[in-house]
């Protein structure tokens, strides 16, 4: 166990912010998590793949990297496989590994920044497709009493972007694994979201297999989000916002061409993104950061910019869609 003193956090944050972490250590086994644990610091922050995160200032705490690695097979029959990752595991990475077998399932959730240990916290989504679908449990260690528990679907409470590691919970638990339930055979196909299709068609597919649907959802993405390693971000930085049927039928009455998706009998969800967009933020710059040119919803570093400055931009930006649209935009990455 090898901690370390006031470290720097750009290279552990996808934003590329510069804060320092007074004390700092890397695990890579449930045995040395449980040993720092043990040690009952006062004051604790976990980081993963840090890419759903803004920091704004120093941690003056111990922050535990968790570096836990491992994929295996746990069980099989005819169509079905269940697979055990450790929550280390880089997200997309992962994905790869499952094309590679041939198990369906977290295609449409190619190309997510972040870890595995993550994930189940913000119920991780994309082009029709949520974490949930192919969770079975997840393994997790008490910070308080450093033991071991195992959480159910049923259990974790997954919401849209949300879980019960998100609310009752927070901050009571560390993720160590996830389990997973894929396709084998019979793969269920899901190209109706978004601008699956339209890539689709593009390249003359007509009957798409996981791994066609994975690349076309990198190239949707790669066409609209910018990459970390080049410019800091962190992906989506607000959650699309679901509104009644009633507050839509007002909306629509004064922007006719709201995009929009019914989510149950009374809610409907609007992208974030065209709301952004509309009320002019898109591609605008203000120094060192700024909203990305190809898609609203991510803030960008473009340098040397603070959490700071990131900061107070998604307030101005939320400022303004409450006054154009009386609708509240909630953040979907942790504000620390």
């Amino acid at each position: 166990m090898d901690i370390k003193n006031n470290i720097s956090l750009k290279p552990f944050n996808t934003f590329g912010i510069d804060v320092s972490a007074k004390e700092f250590v890397s695990v890579d086994s449930v045995k040395d998590l449980t040993a720092v644990l043990n040690t009952n610091p006062s004051n604790l922050m976990v980081l993963g793949g840090g890419s759903n995160m803004l920091l704004t200032k120093d941690i003056d705490a111990l922050v535990v990297h968790i570096n836990l690695k491992g994929i295996s097979v746990i069980t099989t029959s005819e169509d079905h496989v269940q697979i055990q990752v450790s929550a280390g595991e880089n997200w997309h990475e992962l994905v790869n590994w499952c094309l590679n077998e041939n198990f369906g399932g977290l295609e449409n959730l190619s190309l997510i920044p972040g870890n595995v240990g993550t994930a189940p916290i913000q119920n991780i989504g994309a082009y029709g497709v949520e974490l949930k679908d192919s969770f079975i449990s997840c393994e997790a260690i008490n910070i308080q009493t450093k033991m071991l528990k195992t959480f159910t679907k049923d259990e974790c409470n997954f919401g849209y972007r949300n879980s019960v590691f998100k609310q009752e919970l927070k901050g009571q638990y560390i993720i160590t694994s996830v389990v997973f339930e894929l396709t084998r055979m019979n793969h269920k196909i899901k190209t109706n979201y978004g601008a699956i299709e339209a890539e689709l068609k593009n390249s003359e597919i007509e009957n798409p297999t996981i791994q066609e649907v994975s690349k076309a959802v990198i190239a949707i993405r790669n066409s609209k989000l910018p990459d970390p390693k080049v410019i800091g971000n962190s992906g989506s930085f607000f959650k699309n916002p679901v509104i009644s049927n009633s507050k839509f039928e007002v909306l629509k009455t004064q922007f006719p061409e709201v995009p929009h998706y019914k989510i149950s009998k009374n809610t409907i969800k609007i992208p974030a993104g065209w709301l952004i967009d509309t009320a002019g933020f898109k591609g605008k710059t203000f120094g060192d950061f700024g909203v990305h040119a190809k898609q609203a919803l991510v803030l960008v570093n473009y340098g040397n910019a603070s959490g700071k400055d990131i900061l107070s931009l998604s307030k101005q930006i939320q400022k303004a869609i409450k006054f154009i649209f009386d609708i509240d935009l909630e953040t979907e990455v942790n504000i620390l």
